[in-house]
């Protein structure tokens, strides 16, 4: 041990002043990114009326849960919940399987034809043909107002495609592709049983991905949505946040009333933000290490 411990490289001066320095950069930065989500929490299990005047900083003030409750009293809430949870289930599955597939098949140097279908994907990306159009085809192919439509929506994306095939042009060589076919390994068993097992990291930055946006996604459903049974949390919290504007207020004779139910927006307008974000902070944590991975992979080369 005595021994390890002089052949131990000690820092110089200048070292320690630049691990200084990058730290207190970094801890600026953590509290710049992690501040906003706690203003956001506290601020939502506050007395309204420091919320309005901002008189809080580090903890709340005047704790209630009104904003809460009034976020929750409307049984539409569970709806919405139900209705994102298939959406997003559904459409992280179909997600994957679409972008793991049309990345893989690209990734292929035996492909017909790559380079061309590769550039027709590029092509979507900068061009298309607007949002008439995309709604003339939709409705020709009768899946306005379906869950169907919800669900292919959001599913595939080039950008996923692009990040999946650079994944396995770098982790998988052509070599391990060679020796499995020379030991009779079929197209379908070498994808099954050598590059699924090997795709974990980026199985998992693709699921976040989609999940992510299935779970914010809103404009599609106002969109393509008239039926209210079928409407994503997104859509009923906004219906929510814009009842507590006007609606009510505009309902209530008693002056002293309407400005109580006035200030009680902005506590509203943050109990809608968390209760749309905490699931999707929850499940981040179980897979934020195979994202670090799957993102990382494919940048360095050698």
């Amino acid at each position: 041990m005595a021994a390890q411990e002089k052949k131990r490289i000690r820092d110089t001066t200048s070292d320690r002043i630049f691990n200084i320095v990058i730290h207190t950069i970094l801890i600026i930065f953590l509290i710049l990114v992690i501040y906003p989500v706690y203003f956001v929490l506290i601020a939502s299990v506050s007395d309204p009326t420091y919320v309005n005047s901002g008189d809080f900083l580090l903890y709340p003030k005047g704790f209630t849960l009104l904003g809460y409750q009034r976020v929750f009293q409307d049984d539409r809430i569970w709806v919405g919940y139900g209705n994102t949870l298939i959406y997003t289930v559904l459409g992280t599955i179909l997600g994957i399987l679409a972008n793991i597939l049309a990345g893989y098949a690209l990734s292929r140097h035996d492909l017909p034809g790559r380079n061309i279908v590769m550039a027709l994907f590029v092509f979507t990306m900068y061009f298309g043909g607007g949002m008439i159009p995309f709604y003339i085809i939709i409705n020709n192919m009768n899946m306005v107002n379906t869950r169907a439509l919800m669900v292919i929506l959001g599913s595939v994306s080039v950008y996923n495609i692009i990040i999946v095939r650079s994944f396995f042009v770098s982790t998988i060589p052509l070599e391990l592709q060679e020796a499995a076919f020379i030991d009779g390994c079929t197209n379908q068993r070498f994808f099954i049983s050598i590059v699924l097992p090997l795709s974990k990291a980026i199985v998992a930055v693709i699921a976040l991905y989609t999940a992510v946006g299935y779970w914010n996604s809103y404009f599609n459903a106002l969109i393509f949505l008239t039926d209210t049974s079928k409407f994503p949390l997104q859509l009923y919290l906004r219906e929510i946040l814009l009842t507590a504007k006007t609606a009510d207020a505009s309902n209530i004779t008693d002056p002293a009333a309407a400005r109580k139910l006035e200030t009680m927006v902005e506590v509203v307008k943050y109990g809608v933000i968390v209760v749309s974000t905490l699931p999707i902070l929850c499940v981040y944590p179980f897979i934020q290490k195979y994202f670090v991975k799957g993102v990382m992979i494919g940048a360095i080369k050698g």
